[in-house]
């Protein structure tokens, strides 16, 4: 093994540098093991679009912090006319006012910009959330008409409420699931737009931990044939049949929004990974209109090659629908062959060779960026864990963001899929049916979770629930089983691992053996466990100052630590495997301490990812196929010369010897569960560990003692970034010395500047840090915490470069260029034209032979006398020429009302006067259609337009076309 672990060491653990049998121990350039840019995957690994007919619709939101009360309607006619559909009152109102509310772009999380308040919610990390509005102008290009179209968002936080062009369309009580809604029926099209309005109350709790607030995770435009397949309406996951061969039952689910029944083709195919193709199937469907209909094609995959942990090969199934001949939509899923087992006395197979799942838990949060994770973070995070030899991620409480289930089917991740409410009642069970569909092709699933840490577990009332909840499960999925995360109860009369497939232990290790005993056929594992506490590269317990140490020997008083937790699952096979609480710390929870203490300390990486010493003791127990070897703490302790210091040593190697400056201080038989610890009276220079097995050096691990820091050093992930306006990384900042080694206690303040890229938000691992994750422009400012802090930046548009450059106060500073590599963006939604306020509501009176008084109104509460129309909506044409009066009343927006406006009609037909607030202000002679302009003075407040049309006979006539006042 000759890879280099690119990981920044918790402890100020050095590189470990793998050495060849034979070979003599060579040391690292990278002497302080600090990540450098991995040149085999210098950008990053952009997931396959599996269904083409989506479309990101990020750019061009508007976001309002703060709720926006709806004033009482004032008269019958207001109060009528509020409770209509397309009349949404308030912010929700297709003509509210939103000029001056700022751009943001999503996803987006605005809680992770707020300010730490010792009076918000510990739990959710002390950031108060409260309530946001978003809005969006959406055009519709006419060639869409017809079509199926949806908005997909995939996550709101927390509770959400959306209108499309005023009327309201969706509620949603859950910050985990995506939301679909049909826009069809609401659609406008050309130059009439659509307006997008979403209220997020994100003070509605769903964890104990920090859920952000707002649109956080993608939103997608849909457009599909009129006869096509369904949101999340492919099940393709494979089957092993008796025989061994391979079978992919391929079943999609069709709609149609036409007028009348179509017949369809549905036609599925099987793509090996160079994408040839192995299998095709087809079938014939009729879909009645406005209804829906299930499809089935088997394919005969044979004996493909199977996914693994070790080799997680994929596949695809291409779905299409063809209507005369020709395919009108398609689906593209990745899948993956393999069986999955689980065995009451030996734990979990998979394709039928035993695996120990070697897991973490993980939050959806990371420093800077809050809940708003991008995708190239996502995998970052994962390789992050693939390093230390974590085989399992459980989704811990709730639905993970799909871009993170597809990325740990690419990388070998076994997962735990988690279901976030407990409650069968129908809205609830829904959002559980929604997990299992949008799912359950995945090959790293491998269990269902309906629950975590339920008090009604040891119920008759919880019994029942969990049957149903798993019925609906098995109903949509039978191939994986169903557990629930039980933390106590689990010898009631009544409790729920008796309807479980698999029995989830959160902590309680000394009851593994006696529920094994009485249960001897109900398969285990560890669905929680550890809940250790470390703060990165302290190695010290303050407990006045928060800060605890990092040598693995502080717990939680119902966990325990990496070490003990590990040994316990690791001797019995008949445990699966564990999953630790948790992968990275997260904001929120900050327990043991509360104030000013704001995120957790139970990570095996901090919130930046940064590796705390948990990381090289579980590399040394997951690790099987490269030597490791670690040591902690870091060697630079000015001022302490003399005194003893425990020296902790990871590895999986046969024995472990440790020098000082060239000293030998003994050789001991690894401890590859416990690891080895030195007492070592601290003198500077150079310590290092000497991992062997047979005799032989196989690994290498050293600290030097750093000097004064001299200079800042800026480490990417990647030397090149997608030039795609969506690729983000991080980027290590720290200290250097003379000699360009890391110093490890350096704890000043940095600056930065960024050109070419956004900074999204920055970070240092503190737990007790109170500094601002975000910045509003190009520049930020960060502390180092024990030696590191971090940015994270999005890389903008095209080929070019990026320059990062960071100064401190008496240091050398450090510029860092990343090339951008031109790489097409994905497709997005553009953003409207600058915004116009269209006047789309009309009253219409009825046909006069005679030019009518233009202050004709219908009386208050008269619904009925004149009729209701919308911009573009003609005039039917009448024997005789005729007079009509269309009557608006309209709020002028801010900058309108302070410095007026132009009023445009794209479209009139007839002869026509403008009157405004009673005064004429311009007149149409001409009987043909065509365009109107008029100038509005400056003025608060409702303003009345009148428009007086004389309809030539025979002809449609009025308001052909959108009507839109834009400043001057």
């Amino acid at each position: 093994m000759d890879r280099r672990e690119l990981l920044v060491g918790g402890a100020g653990a050095l590189l470990v540098t793998p050495v060849s049998a034979g070979t003599a121990a060579a040391r690292s350039e990278n002497a302080d093991g600090f990540p450098m840019p991995a040149p085999e995957r210098n950008l990053p690994t952009r997931l396959p679009q599996s269904d083409p007919s989506r479309t990101l619709l990020e750019l061009g939101w508007r976001f309002h912090e703060g709720d926006i009360p709806v004033s009482e309607p004032k008269g019958h006619n207001e109060t009528y006319m509020s409770v209509k559909a397309g009349n949404a009152p308030g912010a929700a109102a297709i003509a509210y006012d939103d000029s001056d509310w700022p751009d943001v772009r999503l996803p987006h999380d605005w809680a992770a910009a707020q300010p730490f308040v010792e009076t918000a919610n510990v739990s959710q990390g002390y950031r108060p959330r409260g309530i946001g509005w978003y809005r969006r102008t959406l055009r519709l290009d006419p060639g869409d008409r017809g079509k199926a179209i949806e908005l997909h968002f995939d996550g709101i936080a927390t509770n959400a409420t959306i209108w499309v062009n005023g009327s309201l369309v969706a509620h949603n009580w859950s910050g985990y699931n995506s939301v679909h809604v049909d826009l069809t029926p609401f659609a406008r099209f050309g130059d009439e737009t659509n307006i997008i309005a979403v209220r997020v109350d994100a003070n509605a709790k769903e964890g104990w931990w920090y859920e952000g607030a707002g649109l956080y995770r993608h939103a997608w435009l849909v457009r599909r044939a009129p006869v096509a397949i369904v949101s999340d309406g492919v099940h393709c996951d494979p089957r092993q049949a008796p025989d061994g061969r391979w079978r992919v039952p391929v079943t999609a689910t069709l709609a149609n929004i036409e007028r009348g029944v179509a017949a369809v083709t549905v036609e599925a195919t099987l793509l090996d990974p160079t994408g040839r193709e192995i299998a095709t199937g087809r079938t014939e469907a009729t879909v009645p209109t406005l209804d829906r209909v299930e499809t089935e094609v088997i394919l005969d995959a044979g004996s493909p090659a199977l996914w693994s942990v070790e080799k997680p090969t994929l596949h695809t199934v291409r779905t299409r629908v063809l209507r005369d001949g020709l395919a009108v939509d398609e689906r593209r899923i990745a899948i993956g062959f393999r069986s999955v087992r689980f065995d009451a006395d030996k734990g979990l197979f998979v394709n039928d060779a035993p695996v120990k799942l070697k897991g973490v838990c993980l939050h959806q949060d990371h420093a800077g960026v809050g809940v708003a994770i991008p995708d190239a973070l996502l995998a970052w995070r994962l390789e992050r864990l693939k390093a230390m030899g974590c085989n399992a991620i459980r989704m811990s409480h709730n639905a993970p963001t799909a871009e993170l289930l597809d990325h740990c089917d690419r990388m070998g991740f076994l997962v735990m899929d988690e279901n976030r409410i407990f409650n069968p009642a129908p809205e609830f069970l829904a959002q559980l049916e929604w997990l299992v569909r949008r799912d359950r092709n995945h090959p790293s699933i491998i269990l269902w979770s309906v629950f975590n840490e339920e008090p009604m577990q040891g119920t008759e009332a919880g019994v029942e629930m969990v049957r149903r909840m798993s019925a609906a499960v098995r109903r949509l999925d039978h191939s994986r089983p169903v557990t629930a995360a039980m933390n106590g109860s689990f010898y009631n009369p009544a409790n729920v691992s008796s309807v479980v497939d698999v029995m989830g232990f959160n902590y309680y290790q000394g009851d593994y053996d006696k529920f094994h005993r009485l249960n001897p056929t109900k398969p285990i594992t560890s669905s929680e466990d550890t809940s250790a506490f470390e703060t990165r590269g302290a190695f010290a317990t303050d407990s006045a100052g928060h800060v605890i140490t990092s040598y693995d020997t502080e717990a939680a008083s119902w966990g325990g630590t990496h070490r003990d937790t590990w040994k316990e699952i690791a001797a019995r096979p008949f445990v699966a495997g564990g999953f630790v609480w948790t992968g990275f710390d997260y904001h929120g929870e900050p327990t043991p301490h509360d104030w000013p203490t704001i995120s957790s300390f139970f990570g095996i990486l901090d919130l930046c990812g940064f590796p705390k010493t948990a990381f090289d003791i579980h590399s040394a127990h997951w690790i099987d196929d490269r030597p490791v070897v670690a040591i902690a703490p870091h060697w630079t302790w000015r001022g302490r010369e003399g005194e003893p210091i425990k020296v902790f040593v990871a590895s999986n190697a046969e024995t472990v010897e440790l020098r000082l400056n060239g000293r030998d201080l003994g050789v001991q038989q690894v401890d590859r569960i416990m690891g080895n610890e030195w007492t070592v009276p601290y003198a500077p220079g150079r310590i290092e560990a000497r991992a062997m097995r047979g005799g032989k050096v196989v690994a290498v691990a050293v600290h030097e003692t750093a000097g004064a820091p001299v200079a800042l050093r800026l480490t990417p992930a990647r030397s090149v970034m997608a030039g795609d306006d969506e690729d983000a990384q991080p980027i290590t900042i720290h200290a250097v010395d003379a000699r360009g080694r890391h110093v490890p206690t350096a704890n000043l303040m940095t600056r930065f500047t960024i050109e070419g890229a956004t900074l999204l938000g920055v970070g240092n691992g503190d737990p007790n840090s109170h500094e601002s994750e975000q910045f509003a422009g190009p520049a930020g400012t960060r502390s180092l915490f024990n030696g590191l802090a971090q940015m994270i930046l999005r890389a903008g548009n095209g080929r070019g470069r990026i320059t990062v450059r960071a100064t401190a106060e008496g240091l050398k500073p450090a510029t860092l260029a990343i090339d951008r590599a031109d790489i097409a963006p994905r497709p997005q939604i553009a953003p409207s034209p600058p915004a116009v306020m269209q006047v789309r509501d009309w009253q219409r009176s009825a046909a006069f032979a005679e030019r009518p008084d233009p202050a004709l109104a219908p009386a208050d509460g008269d619904n009925n006398s004149w009729d209701v129309i919308r911009s573009g909506q003609p005039t039917p044409a009448e024997a005789r020429s005729v007079w009509r009066l269309y009557r608006a009343r309209v709020t002028p927006w801010k900058r309108i009302a302070a410095e007026g406006g132009v009023i445009r009609f794209a479209a009139l037909g007839g002869r026509a006067e403008l009157w405004i607030d009673g005064t004429r202000v311009a007149v149409k002679d001409a009987a043909a259609t065509g365009p109107m302009r008029a100038t509005i003075a400056p003025g608060a407040g409702p303003r009345t337009i009148v428009l007086l049309v004389e309809a030539p006979a025979a002809q449609p006539s009025g308001i052909l076309g959108p009507v839109g006042i834009a400043p001057r």
